[in-house]
């Protein structure tokens, strides 16, 4: 069976309370050999680390640009400190999720905005402290998220959810970051997106879902229909298989020639990865 890495994958949310383990077996079952598990704020690093665990999965832990507003100096600290007391498990993979979020109406409040910019400068300290990658939250924020590279450089990592420009992505390969690409690319509307999956190198792609986030198209419920009581679609990392598929018919590949390249390009960007992978073969 052809074998996926689902490179960002919110299993410890609220949404999979009732059928967790259902869902990572049927995503398992579907090809899903592997999730990376981001936390998103300190209250749920725990959560994560016994889930990711448990399910022979990777984590990521870090602070989301969304959580930003109620993150404290201790919080960081705190980070800090569970980075260090998970330097020995191998489950630990990358720092995550962390970037900036320019979409949201809050970051057009000036000292919000600065919130986030500092509390994004001080995880990529950390990630390069503890030598680890990251796995990097972008949204209408790809320039910013770049000069904080460029003044703090890490070893690379994950550009998740990516959707910039063409500069853009190559300033981020350059810098050893895959991009991530998830249900967005389903929607023929994403014209950008399907255009940067298309054109760039097949060794800068990897697939993920950001489960229960992000939908495919064919579980995509508009705000309208949302509006009239219809419920959106509950995204899982058993969708994964088929969200490749589109990028695979995008460029021209076989499923399978599309799961060997991201999973190499996967376990490149985040050696911790390759390593547990390694270990469990």
């Amino acid at each position: 069976m052809t074998q996926w890495i689902d490179t960002h994958c919110h299993l410890d949310a609220a949404e999979f309370e009732a059928d967790r383990d259902a869902v990572r077996a049927q995503a398992r079952e579907a090809g899903v050999a592997m999730c990376i598990w981001p936390a998103v704020r300190v209250a749920d690093f725990e959560r994560v680390q016994r889930g990711a665990r448990a399910h022979g999965d990777a984590y990521a832990l870090g602070i989301h640009p969304l959580c930003a507003a109620q993150a404290t100096e201790a919080d960081v600290a705190a980070l800090d400190q569970a980075l260090t007391d998970a330097r020995d498990d191998p489950n630990l993979v990358v720092v995550g999720e962390i970037g900036l979020d320019a979409w949201v109406p809050e970051a057009r409040d000036r000292q919000a905005w600065d919130h986030q910019v500092r509390l994004y400068r001080e995880q990529l300290k950390l990630a390069r402290r503890h030598g680890l990658p990251v796995l990097l939250h972008v949204r209408k924020s790809a320039d910013a998220l770049l000069k904080g590279l460029r003044d703090i450089p890490v070893s690379g990592g994950v550009a998740h959810a990516f959707n910039g420009s063409w500069a853009q992505a190559q300033s981020f390969t350059d810098r050893g970051f895959v991009l991530g690409f998830g249900g967005a690319i389903t929607h023929e509307r994403a014209l950008n997106l399907r255009r940067l999956a298309t054109r760039l190198p097949l060794g800068a792609l990897v697939v993920e879902t950001d489960a229960p986030d992000m939908p495919p198209n064919w579980l995509y419920v508009t705000a309208q229909d949302r509006q009239a009581g219809q419920a959106q679609g509950r995204n899982t990392p058993g969708e994964l298989p088929r969200v490749a598929e589109t990028v695979a018919q995008l460029r021209g590949l076989t499923p399978e020639a599309l799961a060997e390249a991201t999973t190499a390009n996967a376990r490149r960007a985040l050696p911790r990865l390759a390593a547990l992978m390694a270990a469990r073969a």
